[in-house]
């Protein structure tokens, strides 16, 4: 496990969500966050935004983007520095820059049921998962992977059932964990992780949170809430 690792927050702008999907009657206004992550074999980046250019979704969502290049462009990082990426899932607010990255083929790392559900239409917006003639590299996984020393890739189903996070261990900062939208926000993350590891689990509990409690995270981060996680 090396003691260089670095991970840097990346503002990709903000979206509302209809009241109708808040269960709480009113519409609320949503983070939209990536994450750079810097170890001795390169940059990884967590998410790459929303994509632009369907007027249904626009309506809808209301998205302010920040275009990814914008974006890296703020932690002194461009497109062509980044060695790997990972897409928490596949919907149109965590793929957005996949086109863009694509012509640097870069390795997209993405759980394989997650590529075939949004190959499979209906899903998310098609034109970003397989842009027209910019081919994607996507790395398909099957379950957990160590895809560089000590950064492992954990399926964490329930938001869509290939959904994964990212684990960064660190021996000078401690582990991170990178929990994409695993849970919408912090709270939910702490209440489900106080219940399983007090043995009073919900019955929406998810068994993978043992298997994250496994690497003591000591912060835990998240795609639509700036606020964090820690024991």
């Amino acid at each position: 496990m090396s003691d260089e690792s670095d991970v840097r927050r990346i503002d990709l702008g903000y979206f509302v969500r209809p009241a109708g999907e808040c269960g709480t009657g009113h519409a609320r206004v949503e983070a939209v966050l990536g994450y750079l992550v810097r170890r001795p074999q390169g940059l990884l980046l967590l998410d790459t935004g929303m994509g632009a250019g369907n007027a249904e979704v626009d309506a809808h969502y209301r998205p302010h983007r920040t275009e990814l290049t914008r974006a890296l462009a703020t932690a002194g990082v461009a497109p062509g520095d980044l060695s790997a990426v990972v897409n928490c899932h596949l919907h149109f607010d965590h793929i957005g820059g996949n086109p863009l990255l694509a012509e640097h083929r870069l390795p997209i790392f993405v759980q394989a049921k997650e590529l075939a559900a949004a190959r499979a239409g209906d899903y998310t917006l098609d034109e970003l998962v397989d842009p027209p003639g910019r081919p994607v590299a996507y790395e398909e996984l099957d379950g957990e992977a160590e895809i560089w020393p000590g950064v492992h890739v954990v399926p964490t189903p329930g938001h869509t059932a290939g959904h994964q996070s990212l684990v960064v261990e660190s021996a000078r900062g401690g582990t991170t964990v990178l929990a994409g939208q695993a849970y919408d926000f912090a709270s939910d993350y702490a209440h489900a992780e106080l219940a399983a590891r007090t043995g009073h689990p919900h019955p929406g509990h998810r068994p993978w949170l043992a298997r994250l409690a496994e690497f003591a995270p000591r912060r835990v981060l998240f795609a639509h809430d700036r606020a964090v996680w820690t024991p």
